[in-house]
């Protein structure tokens, strides 16, 4: 929607600190396309998607003066732009409908939706082994990148794919699991 520009990332954000509305703007309309199509991942009510993004931003505004440039801007506004998503549909809807699932898990993800509330899968993900479950919530609940988990936690990138591969493998047979002792029961 918005051209990005390449600025200097310290200046707005001290700008922004400072509340220029210039430097809040250059933050917004270099950050914008990418967190809206974040939102989208999610809902495809365009609407709902851009009062996300904006509540996100709002925050972003709100928390500037946190930001230590330890790693990425754009990831740190990414995981205050999810957490308002998931907000949105913790308040809005009674399942969860915002964790990371591949194509593959689309199934068994769709039919979770319909037997299991956010506390059920959020349960699931507690029973991961230590350092899967930390990846797998690093990367599907708060939107780091491969690369940012391993400089994070001091694992390979490749290591860090191991344990999102298999956490999913893991919630999806639970979920599996669950879904039979619902049509049993």
């Amino acid at each position: 929607m918005f051209k990005k520009r390449k600025n200097n990332e310290r200046e707005i954000v001290e700008g922004c600190v400072r509340n220029e509305r210039k430097s809040q703007e250059l933050l917004y309309r270099e950050h914008f396309d990418t967190m809206m199509r974040m939102c989208m991942r999610y809902t495809n009510d365009r609407d709902k998607a851009m009062e996300i993004v904006n509540i996100g931003f709002l925050k972003v505004f709100q928390k500037i003066h946190t930001f230590q440039f330890k790693g990425s801007l754009e990831g740190w506004i990414r995981r205050l732009v999810f957490h308002c998503l998931s907000d949105y549909y913790r308040k809005n809807s009674k399942y969860l409908q915002f964790m990371v699932f591949e194509e593959r898990d689309q199934s068994s993800l769709e039919k979770a939706h319909s037997n299991l509330y956010a506390e059920d899968i959020l349960k699931m993900v507690n029973t991961l082994p230590p350092a899967t479950q930390e990846v797998f919530r690093l990367y599907a609940i708060e939107g780091f990148t491969h690369l940012e988990i391993s400089k994070n936690v001091g694992i390979s990138v490749g290591t860090s794919k191991w344990h999102l591969s298999n956490a999913r493998k893991i919630l999806k047979k639970l979920i599996d699991q669950n879904n039979l002792r619902q049509y049993a029961g």
